[in-house]
């Protein structure tokens, strides 16, 4: 039986491929908190499914591959890349890391850590 980071990592690529949170808003308890690198956080079932639509929402297509993963029953680390293409049609590759914190049965915290350098746009060069 898988644990529940490898189930976290299956339901993100499932959210991914069919653009609907479900599948990871249902890992998540009634109190979980997520957080990016925004000051953001977010709460329970209802601030996942903010956060993930979100996250989708920043792109036409993404799609995470996982480098690295371990999980010690209580908590879950992955390394993932990520390939795809931004909301207005800029292809993007970035890179990072996401923590989980669970009881086994439902993520009670999750933050992601990631390059954010990826999704800014370099300034145009102009001829003197």
């Amino acid at each position: 039986m898988a644990n529940l980071t490898e189930a976290f990592m299956q339901a993100l690529q499932t959210t991914e491929e069919d653009g609907d949170p479900a599948p990871l808003v249902a890992l998540f308890a009634d109190d979980a908190t997520l957080q990016n690198l925004t000051t953001q956080l977010w709460r329970g079932q209802e601030g996942a499914r903010q956060f993930w639509q979100t996250y989708l929402d920043n792109f036409q297509t993404i799609r995470s591959q996982f480098t690295h993963h371990s999980d010690d029953g209580h908590t879950g680390l992955m390394e993932w890349q990520a390939t795809g293409q931004l909301a207005d049609g800029t292809d993007i590759a970035y890179r990072g890391a996401s923590v989980i914190e669970h009881d086994g049965q439902k993520v009670s915290a999750f933050r992601t850590y990631y390059d954010s350098a990826a999704f800014v746009k370099p300034a145009v060069e102009t001829e003197a």
